[in-house]
């Protein structure tokens, strides 16, 4: 009865019956990339279980079927929803068994709030993450301390962290990036991309629109990009 009543809503004239369907099947096992956009239903008490549990189903199906084959599953901007239940449990059980498999997990979070407040993050991403990258952290460097002894960094790589695009070159255009492998190799690294590369990655919602409106007008976002090069060249 339990199990019919939980289904009810995705049969037919439920709200959610388009769901369950489908003229045909997915076979998303030999699907080489995959992405799950959260965003939109990451407060809904109903889509978003449905959601993670297909999350949960597709890698783990895929980290167990691919003999052989690298697997690699990225979680970004999704820590309020990630958060929530079984799934904070999936991550912890994920970061402690994909390498088994032949996978890697990567968690991508902007805020370092994230990083101190999970207990998710504190008990098992971070003792089995051996790469750790950190971007520009002036903004946090009176409240370091605590994300220097969570990430176990020396003193060493925390003047390292702290010292990312505090003295650039002003004649070229890049960014600075912490990178620490395994505890044993920390650098800092300068990341600069070609006008062509900035223009396909930017995430500024004035350059991001500009770029459409040229790929519109060429016909691809390629000869859209490659047309705005060119506009800045002249």
């Amino acid at each position: 009865g339990n199990f019919l009543y939980v289904l009810r809503p995705y049969y037919k004239g439920g709200e959610f019956d388009y769901l369950l369907n489908a003229s045909e099947n997915l076979d998303l096992l030999k699907e080489r990339f995959i992405v799950f956009e959260l965003d939109n239903i990451k407060d809904h008490p109903i889509l978003f279980p449905v959601v993670t549990i297909i999350i949960m189903e597709v890698f783990i199906n895929k980290m167990r079927k691919l003999k052989g084959i690298r697997k690699l599953i990225l979680i970004e901007e999704a820590w309020k929803a990630i958060a929530k239940e079984g799934m904070a449990e999936y991550i912890k059980y994920l970061f402690k068994t994909v390498r088994k498999f032949y996978g890697e997990a990567i968690v991508v979070t902007q805020e370092v709030e994230d990083i101190i407040s999970s207990p998710v993050v504190k008990q098992a991403i971070i003792n089995n993450s051996d790469c750790k990258i950190l971007l520009d952290q002036s903004k946090y460097q009176n409240k370091f301390d605590q994300i220097q002894q969570l990430l176990g960094l020396t003193d060493k790589e925390r003047a390292m962290v702290l010292s990312v695009n505090m003295a650039n070159d002003p004649k070229r255009k890049y960014k600075e990036v912490f990178i620490s492998l395994g505890g044993t190799l920390s650098k800092v690294y300068r990341t600069e991309v070609s006008k062509e590369e900035y223009l396909a990655y930017t995430t500024e919602e004035t350059e991001k629109i500009k770029v459409m409106e040229y790929a519109e007008r060429f016909g691809s976002i390629q000869k859209g990009i490659a047309a705005l090069c060119a506009e800045s060249d002249t």
